[in-house]
């Protein structure tokens, strides 16, 4: 049995495997347990397998290629269209190894350990930045029920705001309402040294490392937008150009085109949730210093600003950057803050 190509539906214990032959006829069925992946893939001679970019899709995409095979990953969204029958394991096996065929399918580059140590340290940030900020609200509603308002918004107004609620003895508190906010703020304030901590750890691979140093030469770019592109693209001739890995990130217009009329609407929001909110949030910075700047960027973002408001403008600024961020990946050049393109140079000079 010469199998060419072969589909894995991936799963916590049970695995489902679907493979084809030069004819392009399934001659492999399989289901195999956890246990027995390495061992079964062990005995076949190399070929190219497909999986949905899921859970543990990179390690066992690592694994499998240790032993000689092309492993190939793909969003589960570009499978689905290949599924024939209702969806199961096995028709879902046999999609993904359709799926894998196509040469005009795109891939997902999988990752290596070290990229996804610099993203699990990210999610972990991540996570405890939410806990302190539900946190902070909760505090913030119990107050309420007890006619305590407090003004201004984030985790560290509360956090500031409350030894000063905690000391007052005529504001009505009774001691047990007193015992819930003092244990409130203190794990408020072990959320936000545990924060810092990693930042400062995020910050300490930005400096270690040379790609991301260039990155944050890019305005609305900090260490931690940094790290997590260089961590999560890898390899930056996976895309074409800047316009590519802007749509990878979601942030290009989401079309609806026919009969030669284009028609385009809001930004796709595709892609990775956590990439495109640190370029939003960059860019949202840069253009409040923006307005009151004569340069190259102040030039761009004005009448953008006045044309289409805040956040649009916002949202045009990050899908730039990132586009930046990609030549400067790609290329390995240095960001030029000054440098204006021949073409914009021209139209403003007319």
């Amino acid at each position: 049995m010469t199998v060419k190509r072969i589909g894995i539906d991936l799963a916590k214990r049970v695995f489902e495997v679907c493979g084809v032959d030069e004819r392009e006829q399934v001659v492999l069925r399989k289901t195999l347990r956890r246990g027995k992946v390495l061992e079964f893939f062990a005995q076949l001679p190399p070929c190219l397998m497909g999986m949905e970019a899921c859970g543990s899709a990179h390690y066992w995409a690592r694994e499998l290629g240790r032993l000689g095979h092309e492993v190939r990953l793909m969003a589960p969204q570009f499978v689905a269209p290949y599924r024939k029958n209702d969806k199961n394991d096995a028709n879902d096996a046999e999609a993904i190894c359709e799926a894998v065929g196509r040469p005009s399918m795109r891939f997902v580059p999988v990752k290596s350990e070290q990229q996804q140590a610099v993203l699990a340290l990210h999610r972990a940030r991540e996570l405890l930045v939410r806990q302190r900020t539900a946190l902070a609200n909760h505090v913030r509603g119990l107050l309420a029920e007890f006619g305590i308002v407090v003004s201004g918004k984030g985790p560290a107004r509360v956090c500031s705001a409350l030894p000063g609620i905690l000391e007052d003895g005529e504001n009505g508190l009774p001691g047990l309402m007193r015992e819930v906010l003092s244990d409130a703020y203190r794990r408020l304030g072990e959320l936000d040294r545990e924060v810092k901590a990693y930042d400062r750890k995020v910050a300490r691979l930005a400096r270690d490392d040379e790609v991301a140093c260039r990155l944050m030469e890019v305005e609305g770019v900090g260490p931690l937008t940094a790290t997590a592109v260089v961590a999560s693209v890898g390899d930056p001739r996976m895309f074409k150009n800047g316009r590519q890995f802007a749509a990878w990130l979601g942030l290009v217009p989401r079309q609806h085109s026919s009969g030669g009329r284009s028609r385009q609407g809001r930004i796709t929001k595709r892609g990775d949730v956590y990439l495109r909110t640190l370029l939003v949030h960059g860019a949202r910075a840069v253009i409040r210093r923006l307005e009151k700047r004569d340069d190259a960027r102040g030039w761009w973002v004005k009448p953008l600003l006045e044309r289409r408001g805040f956040n649009k403008t916002t949202v045009a600024l990050a899908a730039k950057n990132a586009r930046i961020l990609w030549v400067l990946m790609a290329r390995g050049e240095h960001y030029q803050r000054g440098h204006v393109a021949p073409s914009f140079t021209e139209a403003t000079a007319a």
